[in-house]
């Protein structure tokens, strides 16, 4: 097949603006907190579809974009993933996890209730897709699905920051009991749990500090 090329529609920055631009946006998103006290004040639904599309743009292996996103608001369904995940979060914190990771997640405070499952307005839970289905179930691999679906991820959570809302990333492993609460089809596996909502009231985070520059970064 002949690839069909368009032209680049390239939005360039003035060099006088890029400074500007990329510190604001290094403020914003260093303002960004993981939150876990959340109110149930509802959210637009249409902001969180304009968020997922952002997510949806992002690149992936071969543009395969092996993404499902399932964004759930039924207050059920939301009961059931809370009781699922704090099974599981109960057996990770009382037999699973060993002592330097618990040490590790000391201070934040963690445990394995996680009311904010039910009391955030949006869950979104994100699957991997290992590979494609055709129409005449042929099956498609796809490549780089989990480094893909890992920068839609952040997308998700720039977008959802930058619209004003708070977000957590949670984790519950193994995530398997996702496929059967949500009905998602044996080519996905869960990759991450996204709660995303206001933050609760007088809500409170943890005292941290993010590793300064000089620590991630190496010019050469």
């Amino acid at each position: 097949m002949q690839p069909v090329f368009i032209r680049l529609k390239f939005n360039e920055v003035p060099e006088a603006d890029m400074l500007n631009r990329a510190q604001a946006i290094c403020d914003e998103l260093r303002r960004r907190r993981t939150v876990r006290d959340f109110s149930d004040r509802a959210v637009p639904r249409s902001v969180i579809e304009a968020c997922v599309r952002a997510a949806g743009s992002a690149p992936s292996g071969a543009n395969l974009q092996p993404w499902h996103f399932v964004v759930v608001s039924d207050p059920a369904t939301k009961c059931k993933i809370r009781a699922a995940a704090e099974e599981e979060e109960r057996e990770f914190y009382t037999t699973r996890a060993p002592q330097e990771w618990l040490d590790a997640l000391a201070p934040l405070g963690t445990d394995a209730n996680k009311p904010f499952l039910e009391t955030a307005p949006f869950l979104i839970a994100i699957f991997v897709q290992s590979y494609g289905v055709l129409p005449d179930g042929r099956k498609v691999k796809n490549y780089y699905a989990s480094e893909s679906v890992g920068i839609a991820t952040g997308m998700l959570i720039t977008a959802l920051h930058h619209s004003g809302l708070a977000t957590l990333t949670h984790t519950p492993s193994p995530m398997g009991f996702l496929n059967g609460i949500l009905n998602r089809p044996d080519n996905e596996r869960p990759f991450l749990l996204l709660v995303a909502g206001y933050p609760a009231s007088g809500a409170q985070v943890p005292t941290i500090t993010k590793k300064p520059l000089d620590e991630i970064a190496t010019w050469i």
